[in-house]
């Protein structure tokens, strides 16, 4: 018998021979169960994509039935849009401007002292930080750094470059320069030749269009009394520039005149033919000193080529170009505050009348997404065509607040990329925030149960702002309220920013608490309606009672324009006020003597005492010093303005009103008198000394020989005038201030006594009355000033009236269901205009008076922390803001109650 054998098979074999059934039925589970999940995928985007044309077709017919509400949601973002682009307009314009070459435009490079300084300090608890600012004079180079940038390679010529002003026999101003600097321009000569002796000059075509021709002679006044010249030849430019004419003397004679022979103004430098900029500047970079800058100053030399030799011509036009970028840095960002605020306020309005219909929708069975997505299709649709209208509005709004900002010295350029960057800055600064905003607002229904909602559809509207409203309307009024409190503590730009900050604030706050502000308003307000209106007044009164909330929103865009444009415009006045107060309380001369635009030398003031009948004169030198300091533990530069004036008989002319310390001692070019606040701040008292930066940079530390209260008509410095003359671009005083006295007794003019003794000086000098501006630190507002209050109010005043009329009007056309029951149950039109009469008297009452309750806090803060008065606003500036407020008011609810609600006012009501 044979015996059976077996083999044992391995586990995989095994495995897939004997359990063959199993492994089928698996990949069979599997497969189903893929085939289930797409399914179920498929059926969740159906449902996806079905809730998404559910959406759209809400958002278009919202769009359809709600277009007028729409249509004012899109004026007052389109506004926001125009306004935010044209900022960003003006400040790329102003970030790319360079003054002009006119002077230096025959020159390959200009060598320049450096017109900056910078100051670092260890803020509180962080790391080093810098401050800069431009000098306000021009810094000067040693004359020896002139042999050494000619023999740098490629120069073929340097020149040294001087100017001094210059006045005409009958007054005319003119800048004299040397003639081997014609070259830099070009001049080239018309008609005879070049000046060989310190007595003959050469002169601008335009100044002898109308005047001596080669040979003649011609009076001229420059460093002393007037001279007469001779006149050797007439140049021409080969361009037409915007400065004054030029009239060219001997190097020599030029270089005496300028007063300062160890140091040149620049240097000019024409290349050898072939040499490209770049190396030009590289080979005279490489041969310059270190020190050859102004002595006493830790600043270097520039070697400036192409569109940058326009920074030699006009020194200050950058530092001008700074403090209008920090100007409009700061009006820029109030704007971009107001206009979000507007935005949220118009969209939060329009949402908020349509609560009802919301909840509806939620409760007929609509899903939060659902909802939420229709409203977010609709205001990112309204706002796309907003920023579309609000991007192309900015461009020539930009274009006009340009033409207010350009000058001769700076004129402001537009590179071709501007426009299209400015128009898509303001469109996606209003198009971006508009979808969140919105669906935020909608936050309150969309997020409510089916049933809950149905009940809230016909709900009264919630009479409080809310949990979150009111927390964070309180914080920020205490904010508000706290910053105006450390504004009375704090002095100049900080004291400003304080104030400028709690007004924001309170702005803000009023917004926040609106309804319960609008209850406290009514209980003002509402009994004397309803007893000046009767049947008209008592419905306003009942209408504006049980709508807080929309009240709230009526008046709030009134508070936000008066606060804002009551602390733009009252602000300076109470400065200009105070400092023509203290002017007014300093001065003591009777008369002053005024040389035109080229001033008058140091001997005016000399000859002037001299003459009978005067009892003491003094020349007033204007320049500014550039003073390091800390503000909130960051390092800041400020430029002061400062006076240069002579001791001598100094009390009969000038009372500082001295606190401490002696005024006859303010001689020589070591001391200085400092004002009261600005000595608390600095911690000086007299003997002291204070670190200052002349105009040129020039470091210096005078003793303090005086502390004086009237700094804001006198300035916080007051110096010698030797101490300033050598650190000014042109030693000339701008005045001499007269005291007569006994020769007036004696029965002499003095007028007349004075004019006779500046005869000698020629024409343009004029001997009148003396006034408080003639000391006044702050001069008369210039244009670029008015300009930015131009801005700063009637821009962005005009957006918050234009928020105003389209927030009113929003409202207005979203009663119109309350004016047709109103006018079902018997109404009459009458007595419906005049309740809507009544009620935009009550919205703007309350919106002028809470402003100005706003603006009266910061406004306080800043006159008490500054002026040390009460603040100042012009009744006539005043009586604008209520009409253009009251007019705003009627045109955003009377015109829409006439128009779009024919219900209301037209005789066809029923």
């Amino acid at each position: 018998m044979r015996k059976r054998t077996t083999t044992t098979k391995p586990a995989a074999v095994e495995a897939a021979v004997v359990k063959p059934p199993a492994a089928k039925f698996a990949g069979t589970r599997s497969t189903a169960a893929r085939e289930r999940s797409g399914t179920a995928a498929r059926e969740a985007r159906g449902v996806r994509r079905g809730s998404r044309r559910a959406s759209a077709f809400l958002a278009r017919r919202s769009l359809a039935t709600h277009r007028r509400a729409w249509a004012a949601v899109i004026v007052a973002t389109g506004a926001a849009a125009a306004l935010i682009g044209a900022f960003a307009f003006v400040v790329g314009s102003l970030l790319v401007a360079v003054p002009p070459v006119q002077r230096y435009a025959g020159a390959d490079a200009v060598v320049a002292a450096d017109q900056k300084v910078s100051y670092t300090a260890k803020p509180w608890g962080g790391e080093p930080q810098t401050a800069t600012a431009y000098l306000p004079e021009r810094a000067r180079l040693d004359r020896s750094v002139l042999a050494v940038v000619a023999g740098a390679d490629g120069v073929a010529k340097a020149v040294a470059d001087d100017s001094v002003p210059v006045a005409t026999g009958d007054g005319r101003p003119a800048v004299g320069r040397s003639w081997p600097s014609a070259a830099l321009t070009p001049y080239e000569l018309a008609e005879g030749r070049a000046p060989r002796d310190a007595t003959e000059v050469v002169l601008d075509g335009t100044l002898a269009a109308d005047g001596p021709a080669p040979g003649g002679r011609i009076v001229l006044r420059a460093d002393g009394t007037a001279r007469t010249y001779t006149v050797s030849g007439i140049a021409r430019a080969g361009h037409n520039g915007d400065g004054p004419p030029a009239v060219f003397f001997t190097e020599p004679r030029l270089t005496a005149l300028a007063g300062h022979p160890g140091r040149i103004d620049a240097i000019g430098v024409i290349a050898e033919p072939g040499v490209p900029p770049k190396a030009l500047r590289d080979a005279i970079g490489a041969v310059l000193p270190e020190d050859a800058g102004v002595a006493g100053s830790d600043r270097g030399v520039r070697v400036l080529t192409g569109a940058e030799r326009g920074e030699a011509e006009q020194v200050d036009a950058l530092g001008g170009r700074g403090d209008r970028l920090a100007l409009l840095g700061s009006i820029g960002g109030t704007v971009l505050m107001v206009a979000l605020l507007v935005i949220a306020s118009t969209l939060s309005q329009a949402i908020h009348q349509r609560s009802g219909e919301l909840a509806l929708l939620r409760a007929v069975g609509a899903s939060p997404r659902q909802l939420r997505s229709a409203i977010g299709r609709e205001a990112g649709r309204v706002s796309a065509v907003a920023a579309l209208l609000g991007g192309l509005g900015a461009v020539p709004l930009g274009l006009a607040m340009r033409s207010l900002l350009t000058t001769g010295t700076l004129p402001l350029p537009v590179p071709w990329w501007l426009p299209p960057a400015a128009a898509l800055a303001g469109g996606l600064l209003v198009a971006l925030p508009a979808r969140p905003v919105a669906m935020l607002a909608a936050r309150s229904i969309t997020r409510l149960r089916p049933a809950a909602a149905l009940g809230a559809a016909t709900a009264d509207e919630p009479s409080g702002p809310g949990r979150f409203r009111t927390v964070a309307g309180v914080v920020l009024a205490f904010a508000g309220v706290s910053s105006a409190g450390v504004a009375t503590t704090q002095s100049g730009q900080a004291a400003g920013a304080a104030a400028s900050g709690a007004a924001l604030s309170l702005v803000i706050a009023v917004a926040l608490l609106g309804p319960r502000v609008a209850r406290i308003a009514l209980g003002a307000l509402g009994r004397p309606l309803r007893r000046a209106g009767g049947v008209s007044g008592f419905l306003a009164e009942r209408a504006a009672s049980a709508h807080t909330r929309r009240l709230a929103a009526a008046f709030t865009p009134i508070v936000l324009v008066v606060a804002f444009v009551c602390v733009q415009l009252a602000a300076g006045p109470t400065l200009e006020r105070a400092s023509d107060r203290q002017a007014s309380a300093a001065l003591r001369a009777d008369l002053v003597a005024t040389g035109g635009a080229a001033g008058l030398p140091a001997g005016a003031a000399r000859a002037v005492r001299e003459a009978p009948g005067v009892t003491a004169a003094t020349g007033v030198l204007r320049s500014a010093v550039v003073l390091a300091d800390r503000e909130a533990g960051e390092p800041v530069l400020t430029r002061l303005p400062v006076l240069g004036v002579e001791a001598r008989g100094l009390s009969g002319i000038l009372d500082p009103r001295v606190t401490a310390g002696d005024l006859d001692r303010l001689t020589g070019r070591d001391a200085v008198a400092v004002g009261a606040d600005r000595a608390k701040s600095l911690g000086v008292g007299p003997g002291d000394r204070v670190a200052l930066r002349l105009g040129d940079g020039t470091r210096v530390e005078p003793r303090v020989v005086a502390v004086y209260g009237h700094e804001l008509g006198l300035g916080e410095f007051l110096f010698p005038r030797e101490a300033l003359a050598g650190h000014v671009s042109a030693a000339r005083d701008q005045v001499v201030l007269i005291r007569t006295g006994a020769g007036a007794s004696s029965g002499a003019d003095p007028v007349a006594a004075v004019r006779k003794a500046l005869a000698p000086y020629g024409g343009g000098v004029a001997v009148r009355a003396a006034t408080p501006d003639d000391i006044r630190i702050a001069p008369p507002v210039p244009d670029e000033d008015n300009a930015m209050i131009v801005i700063g109010v009637g821009v962005i005043g005009g957006f918050a009236l234009l928020a105003v009329v389209t927030t009113l009007a929003l409202i207005t056309l979203g009663r119109r269901g309350e004016f047709r029951l109103l006018r079902t149950v018997g109404t009459g039109r009458r007595q419906l205009r005049r309740m809507l009469v009544l009620e935009t008297g009550l919205v703007t009452v309350a919106g002028l008076v809470i402003g100005t309750a706003v603006a009266a806090v910061p406004l306080t803060a800043f006159a008490v922390a500054v002026a040390g008065t009460a603040p100042y606003l012009p009744p006539a500036h005043y009586g604008v803001i209520a009409g253009a407020v009251a007019l705003a008011a009627a045109a955003g609810t009377l015109v829409p109650g006439a128009s779009g609600g024919r219900f209301v006012l037209g005789r066809g009501a029923r």
